[in-house]
């Protein structure tokens, strides 16, 4: 008497499938609206808490603009507060791209320059390690407020 028994593994289905099954069910488990790691400048701490990035990042960012704007003079007419939203994109090389400069009518009557000082801004600050999701460097999205008063 001969006795046969089969196990099904699916013996047609190579690793490298089995491997990419994986990857792809990853993938799909992954939140890709959040990163693991805050965009860096030099000054900041990679091994920081995520928290203490994204405040390190914030604060050389703020400084920066607020550096970059005392060197222009503005002029508003007294008792215009206004608030611009620029938009930008720091993507996986670390390199910045402005999107878009949200801004009121009274920012754009009295600065026409503002645009450019702004992009000009952006574009010169140091360098910058992308953001990680993963270990994997990604493009990340901001839109940062500035604050403009007159007095």
């Amino acid at each position: 008497m001969v006795v046969c028994s089969f196990a099904s593994c699916n013996p047609f289905v190579s690793k490298e499938e089995k491997t990419m099954e994986l990857v792809n069910q990853e993938l799909l488990q992954m939140d890709w609206n959040t990163i693991d790691n805050y965009p860096l400048f030099y000054t900041c701490d990679e091994t920081a808490t995520k928290e203490e990035q994204r405040v390190c990042f914030e604060d050389e960012l703020v400084s920066h603009f607020s550096k970059t704007l005392r060197e222009f003079e503005f002029t508003i007419e007294p008792g215009i507060d206004s608030t611009a939203y620029v938009v930008f994109v720091i993507d996986k090389l670390g390199k910045i791209r402005v999107l878009d400069i949200e801004k009121d009518i009274a920012i754009l009557d009295q600065m026409p320059e503002f645009d450019g000082v702004i992009t000009q801004s952006l574009k010169s600050l140091p360098e910058i390690d992308p953001a990680l999701k993963k270990g994997i460097p990604v493009a990340t999205k901001f839109r940062i407020p500035i604050v403009l008063h007159s007095n």
